[in-house]
């Protein structure tokens, strides 16, 4: 039976397609919100009804909240999943939901708001027992005390804005020297980006892999653990590559840090999906933010899972409980997802305009996430995420051979893609050794000089 009578979806692209597609599976009616840019959506052709919420800026439609809740009001929906991206960590957007009496499909405002300050987020993480990067208590406000925490973390040392995310606000400063000049220079980030000029302290580590875990909880004290993701391939903090288990855990590892997350959930009574990040270096964890919402990268998770995450945050939102025990949770194969964007693969401009043609691969576990079409106009507005390529198989080997399959099937012409640098990426003896960190990519690329 339906938790809700209608959810509106409040976002667009291939999210706002994976949305619609769970609800459908559970006989919920979906409503679409698009802007004008937008009319022709593939999630606003499948939706059962459809709402334009305003002109291409995103801070005058998928941002615009009285459009979002006159959208309610007209189609009578009474819940709103926010995906990811836009307001999906707006804890103030939740409770005016709230008031409104429109379920947010995603978790508390409060714990939104507490994991949305990274300053907050670790001093609540050390709270909960979740190991967390040696630093600063709270925000820097002071030169001098900067220089004091530096000097006992030891250099070099990473200046972060308490407000951050994607890498903005976030300078490394390797001697003393350096350390004024970061500071300022991420302070001035961080006001111009966030409108927050808050910063704190992190040791920084030269190698690591960035290791994320993924939690699910039902608000009421039940919470569990679905392994992993590995998220170290990235280019200038963007994600670009993620698999499911990490090659760099051993078992004994994997255990630990997974039940370690899911305990600390249960004690803050975390209601939906959520995702705690971490550095890895040397075989131990530093915590670095959690995700309060559904990841771009979640598929790897459903692949290896065989567990729906969206049908089981709308379900959570519903009012159910936790409908999966831990030891439920098995663990099969090996998973990997590539983010093809509508970017030229050197230089990484932006190439939005029209799909002349359009082919995915397909076959035994190949799975592409995408909300594009052949004659669909990638509108030059928003990312330039065309869509995700999944490809599952029975061990990293297997899984590897087989998207370098998918890869060469995959076909989009008419706009430059990152495709070709995913033909060169699964190719490569680093990544299939699983030998990588947090830097690789950045530094592959410029050595071989595809990156201008």
């Amino acid at each position: 039976m339906a938790s809700f009578e209608k959810v509106l979806i409040a976002n667009r692209g291939e999210i706002a397609l994976r949305i619609l597609r769970a609800c459908k599976e559970l006989g919920i009616p979906t409503v679409a919100v698009h802007s004008t840019a937008d009319a022709d959506a593939m999630h606003v052709r499948l939706a059962d009804e459809s709402v334009c919420i305003g002109p291409p800026a995103a801070r005058e439609s998928y941002l615009n909240i009285p459009a979002l809740l006159a959208a309610c009001e007209i189609t009578g929906a009474d819940a709103i999943h926010p995906g990811y991206g836009f307001l999906s960590e707006n804890a103030r957007f939740a409770e005016i939901l709230e008031e409104h009496e429109i379920v947010f499909i995603g978790p508390k405002a409060e714990h939104i708001r507490i994991m949305g300050d990274k300053i907050a987020a670790k001093q609540t993480a050390k709270r909960l027992g979740i190991p967390v990067v040696p630093g600063s208590e709270g925000g820097i406000t002071d030169d001098d005390e900067a220089m004091t925490v530096a000097k006992g973390i030891g250099f070099p040392v990473l200046v972060k804005a308490a407000a951050g995310g994607g890498g903005r606000g976030m300078k490394v400063a390797r001697t003393e020297d350096d350390l004024v000049e970061a500071l300022q220079t991420a302070r001035s980030e961080a006001k111009a980006a966030f409108g927050d000029d808050a910063v704190y302290l992190e040791k920084y580590l030269g190698k690591p892999r960035h290791i994320e875990v993924q939690v699910l909880g039902d608000g009421e004290g039940g919470a569990i653990h679905l392994g992993e993701r590995d998220c170290s391939l990235q280019r200038r903090h963007q994600k670009v590559w993620e698999e499911c288990p990490s090659p760099a855990l051993n078992a004994s590892e994997r255990v630990e840090i997974g039940e370690t997350c899911a305990a600390a959930m249960r004690e803050l009574k975390y209601r939906g999906a959520g995702t705690i990040e971490f550095l890895y270096e040397d075989g131990r964890f530093y915590f670095i933010e959690m995700n309060t919402r559904i990841q771009v990268e979640h598929p790897v998770t459903e692949m290896v899972t065989g567990i729906d995450l969206v049908n089981e945050q709308i379900r959570i939102a519903g009012g159910a409980r936790l409908g999966i025990s831990q030891d439920e949770v098995i663990f099969r194969g090996h998973a990997i997802e590539c983010r093809v964007n509508a970017e030229h693969p050197e230089t990484f401009r932006p190439s939005p305009g029209r799909i002349e043609y359009y082919h995915v691969p397909g076959g035994l576990g190949v799975r592409v996430d995408s909300a594009a079409y052949q004659g669909y106009r990638i509108p030059p507005n928003y990312d330039s995420l065309i869509g995700k390529l999944i490809v599952h198989g029975r061990n990293r080997t297997e899984c590897l051979m087989r998207l370098r399959r998918a890869l060469d099937e995959f076909v989009v012409d008419g706009v430059d893609t990152t495709l070709p640098l995913f033909r060169h990426l699964v190719r490569n003896q680093s990544i299939q050794d699983g030998e990588y960190d947090i830097h690789w990519l950045e530094k592959m690329l410029a050595e071989s000089s595809v990156e201008a």
